[in-house]
C-alpha cells in the first residue's frame, strides 16, 4: 500500500502552493514589511488584485469613494480579510482542475470554510492570542481527502462508502483501504508546502491531539472544530447523542462544552457572510 507521502508525490494537481501565497503569507504576518511590500505581493497576481478591488468597492466594504488602487483595497479591507481571502482563493484555485465527478469541490470548501470559522471561534473562546493559525489549519484539515480523490479515487470512495454504512471511523476504514488516512495524507501536504509546522502537526495529530507534542492545542482546536464539522454534516437523523470529542483535546483548550450552541450559531452565521462576501470572487474563474 502506498504512504502518504508517496500519493502527495503522485498527485499533479497539488505539486506546488501557489507563489502568490506564499508571498502573502510572508509579507501580511511581518511587522517589518511596508505596505508597499503588501501591495507588490498582491500584485503578483492579477486576478487577486482585481477581485480585491471588486470586493472593497461592494458591500459590505464599499467605502463612499470609489477604491481604484491595490493600496487603498489593503488599507481598507485589513491584515484578516486579506489573509483569508488570499488562502481560500489560491488554494481553491489549486484544486480547480479536479474532476467534478469525483468530488463536489463548492461542498468541500464550504466545509472547510466553516472548520476554519469553528476554529478560529473555539480558540478565541478558549482564550487563545493566536486565532490565524487556528482558521488556517482549520481550513485545511481535510484538505488529504482531495489528494486521495485525485489518486486512489475508487479506493476513497469506498472508504466513504464503507464508513458510513458501518457507522465506522472513515479514518479507521481509510487506512485498512488505502494504507493512510486523509491526515496523514494532509500533514504530508503541508509539509511539501513549506507552511509552518505546527499547522503540518495540528492536521497530522488532529484525530489523535495528544501525539501533537508541544502543539497539542492547535491540534485539539482542529480536532473539535472538525468533530463539529462532521456532525453537521451528517443527516440529522444519523447524528449521535453527544458529539465525539477527545478528552485530551477538551483538557488540553479548557474548552467548555456549554458554550458549544453559542460558538455554533455565531459560527454559522459568520460562514454565511464570509460566503457571502467571498464566493463571488473565489469562485470566479
Amino acid at each position: 500500500m502506498p504512504l502518504a507521502s508517496e500519493l502527495v508525490q503522485a498527485c499533479t494537481t497539488v505539486s506546488t502552493l501557489p507563489e502568490v501565497f506564499c508571498r502573502v503569507r510572508d509579507v501580511v504576518d511581518d511587522p517589518d514589511v511596508t505596505m508597499g511590500d503588501r501591495v507588490m505581493a498582491l500584485q503578483l497576481d492579477p486576478v487577486i488584485a482585481v477581485r480585491l478591488l471588486r470586493m472593497a468597492n461592494n458591500p459590505p466594504y464599499g467605502s463612499s469613494r470609489q477604491v481604484g488602487t491595490v493600496t487603498g483595497a489593503v488599507q481598507l479591507l485589513g491584515k484578516q480579510v486579506i489573509n483569508d481571502f488570499v488562502a481560500t482563493t489560491t488554494v481553491g484555485r489549486t484544486f480547480a482542475g479536479m474532476p467534478v465527478d469525483l468530488m463536489d469541490l463548492s461542498k468541500f470548501w464550504r466545509k472547510s470554510l466553516f472548520c476554519a470559522l469553528l476554529a478560529r471561534t473555539i480558540a478565541k473562546s478558549c482564550g487563545g492570542d493566536d486565532q490565524e493559525q487556528p482558521y488556517m489549519a482549520g481550513l485545511f484539515r481535510d484538505i488529504g481527502h482531495c489528494v486521495l480523490y485525485q489518486t486512489v479515487p475508487q479506493r476513497a470512495q469506498s472508504a466513504l462508502i464503507e464508513a458510513g454504512y458501518l457507522e465506522a471511523s472513515l479514518a479507521e476504514v481509510e487506512q485498512s483501504n488505502i494504507g493512510c488516512d486523509f491526515a496523514e495524507v494532509g500533514a504530508e501536504l503541508i509539509r511539501s508546502w513549506g507552511l509552518p509546522v505546527q499547522i503540518e502537526q495540528a492536521i497530522r495529530c488532529q484525530l489523535s491531539p495528544k501525539d501533537a507534542g508541544e502543539f497539542i492545542v492547535l491540534a485539539s482546536i482542529v480536532h473539535l472544530a472538525g468533530v463539529v464539522a462532521d456532525y453537521e454534516e451528517l443527516d440529522p437523523a444519523r447524528r449521535p447523542a453527544t458529539l465525539p470529542f477527545s478528552p485530551q483535546a477538551i483538557a488540553a483548550t479548557g474548552f467548555v462544552t456549554a458554550k458549544l450552541p453559542a460558538l455554533l450559531a455565531q459560527a454559522r452565521a459568520q460562514l454565511q457572510e464570509t460566503l457571502a462576501i467571498m464566493q463571488p470572487y473565489t469562485m470566479a474563474a
